[in-house]
C-alpha cells in the first residue's frame, strides 16, 4: 500500500482556466450561467449552514443516515464533469472555482470528497493528469517506508474489514484445497505487505497431520520493502514450527512455473488480493490463461466491486461509477475512524492517486489501464474461460461471519444468487457491496 503525503492545495484564479476546443460558452451571463449562480448560492449556503451545527472535522451523531438533499458534493462534482466533458469552458471554470471554494481536505466527508474529485477535474479539464499522478507517485515514494505502511495498514484492519474479508475467505479456500499436501506453494499477488499470511501459517502449524512445508512466492508490487517482509515471514514460520520458504519475483511477466521455481511435488495455489484491477485489461485474459498453466489446485481472487472498465470511453458514466465508489470509501473511513485520525487522512490522501489516475490519465497509454475495477460478474466472465467456480464451505463462510462481528455494525456477507451461488460472496457497507471475494479451480 503506497500512501501519498500529498494535500490537495486551495486552486488560485490564474490556475482555474481550462482547455476549451469551442468558442460559443464565452459569454458568462447566459441563462445556464444564472441557473448556476443560483446553484452555487445554495450550495455554499447549505455548507455555511451545516457548518453551524458541525465542526470542520466531524458529523453530528444522528448523520449515519444522512439524506442525499444534504449532500452538495455529489451534485456539483457531477455538473462540473458533465462540463468538462461538453468542453463547456465557462461552467467548467465557474464549477472548479466554486468547489475550490467549498473543499477541504479536513473537513466532512462532502467537503474531502469535493477536494479530491476537484484534483482530478482540474487535472483532466487542464489535460495535466499525467504530470500531477507522477508528482504525487514521486512524493509518495520519498515518504514511503515499510514500518509506516504496515502500520497504517494493520490499523485498518483493526477498524475496518475492508481487506480482512477477503483474507479470512482466501485462507480459508486455500487451506480447504492444499489439505494433506505435504509441500505447499503459494502464488501471493496481493497489495496488503503479506498481512494475509500469519493466520494461515497458524493453521498450518495446529493441523493434525504432519505440518507441511510452504513455500510463498511474492509477486512484488512494492519491491523496497519485500526484504522486511520476508525476514518478518520467516521469523514468524519458525516461530510457529512451519518449514517455510520465502521468495520474490518482479513483475507479472514471471508468472509461469519456470520463472516461480514451480517443482512437480509441490501443491500450488494462486492467491490475488487486489491485484489484478492494476493490469492492463487487454492482458487479463492472458494473465488468467498464465495462472492455468501453473496447475493450481485453487486461484483466489479478491477485488472491490465497481465497474470502471465498461464504461472506460464514456468520461461521465465512469465519473459516475469513480465518485459512487469513493463516496461509500469515504463514508466508510468517516464512520471507522475518529475525526482526527492521521490514518484516517493518509488512507484518504492514498485515494487522491488513484482518482486522478482513473479520471484524468485515460488518454495516455502509461496509465490508461491502471485501477480499472471490474465487477464480480465481469470477473467470473474472464475467470470461466479457464477455471471453475468453487463455493465457500460452510466452514468459511461461518469464519468470515465470525470476523465481521468483530467490526462495528453496518457490516455483512452477502453470498451471490441463482446460478451464480458458487461465483463467490460479497462484503457488504450498509447493504452496499463493496469487496468480492471467490475461488476457482481448473
Amino acid at each position: 500500500m503506497d500512501i501519498s503525503p500529498y494535500t490537495p492545495k486551495k486552486l488560485s484564479s490564474s490556475h482555474l482556466s481550462v482547455h476549451s476546443n469551442n468558442n460559443h460558452h464565452q459569454h458568462h451571463h447566459n441563462t445556464n450561467n444564472i441557473t448556476d449562480e443560483a446553484s452555487s448560492a445554495k450550495a455554499i449556503d447549505m455548507h455555511r449552514s451545516s457548518n453551524q451545527s458541525h465542526t470542520s472535522t466531524s458529523r453530528s451523531s444522528d448523520s449515519s443516515e444522512p439524506s442525499e438533499d444534504g449532500k452538495w458534493a455529489p451534485k456539483l462534482l457531477r455538473e462540473c464533469a458533465k462540463a468538462i466533458s461538453e468542453r463547456d469552458s465557462t461552467k467548467t471554470h465557474h464549477l472548479l472555482w466554486m468547489l475550490n471554494e467549498l473543499a477541504s481536505p479536513y473537513g466532512d466527508c462532502d467537503q474531502k470528497l469535493a477536494s479530491y474529485f476537484l484534483q482530478a477535474l482540474f487535472c483532466r479539464a487542464t489535460e495535466s493528469g499525467e504530470r500531477c499522478y507522477k508528482t504525487l507517485s514521486s512524493v509518495a515514494e520519498k515518504n514511503h517506508s515499510f514500518d509506516s505502511a504496515r502500520k497504517l495498514i494493520l490499523r485498518f484492519q483493526e477498524v475496518s474489514p475492508w481487506t480482512t474479508f477477503g483474507h479470512v475467505a482466501s485462507n480459508g479456500a486455500i487451506l480447504e484445497a492444499l489439505e494433506g499436501e505435504p509441500k505447499l506453494h503459494i502464488i501471493d499477488i496481493s497489495n496488503t505487505l503479506c498481512t494475509q499470511w500469519p493466520t494461515l501459517l497458524e493453521a498450518l502449524a495446529t493441523r493434525n497431520d504432519e505440518t507441511p512445508h510452504l513455500k510463498l512466492t511474492v509477486v512484488a508490487l512494492a519491491g523496497s520493502v519485500m526484504k522486511e517482509v520476508g525476514q518478518r515471514m520467516e521469523k514468524f514460520a519458525r516461530l510457529m514450527g512451519v518449514p517455510f520458504e520465502f521468495n520474490v519475483i518482479s513483475g507479472l511477466s514471471q508468472i509461469s512455473r519456470e520463472g516461480l521455481g514451480v517443482q512437480e511435488d509441490e501443491a500450488i495455489a494462486v492467491n490475488c488480493v487486489g491485484a489484478l484491477r492494476r493490469v492492463e485489461v487487454e492482458e487479463r485474459e492472458n494473465l488468467i490463461r498464465a495462472f492455468k498453466s501453473l496447475g493450481p489446485k485453487v486461484v483466489t481472487v479478491v477485488e472491490e466491486e465497481a465497474d470502471l472498465c465498461s464504461s472506460r470511453e464514456d468520461f461521465v458514466k465512469c465519473f459516475e461509477e469513480c465518485l459512487r465508489f469513493y463516496t461509500l470509501y469515504f463514508e466508510m473511513l468517516e464512520e471507522s475512524f475518529p475525526a482526527t485520525s492521521n490514518e484516517r487522512l493518509m488512507l484518504e490522501r492514498e485515494c487522491s492517486r488513484s482518482i486522478v489516475r482513473v479520471l484524468a490519465c485515460c488518454g495516455d497509454d502509461e496509465f490508461d489501464c491502471c485501477e480499472t475495477r471490474e465487477r464480480g460478474t465481469q470477473w467470473c466472465e474472464r475467470l470461466r474461460n479457464a477455471f471453475s467456480p468453487v463455493g465457500f464451505s460452510d466452514d468459511v463462510l461461518d469464519d468470515v461471519k465470525a470476523l465481521l462481528k468483530r467490526y462495528q455494525p453496518g457490516w455483512s456477507l452477502l453470498a451471490s444468487q441463482g446460478d451464480d451461488h458458487l461465483s463467490g460472496i460479497y462484503l457488504t457497507w450498509k447493504e452496499e457491496p463493496v469487496v468480492w471475494a471467490s475461488a476457482w479451480k481448473p
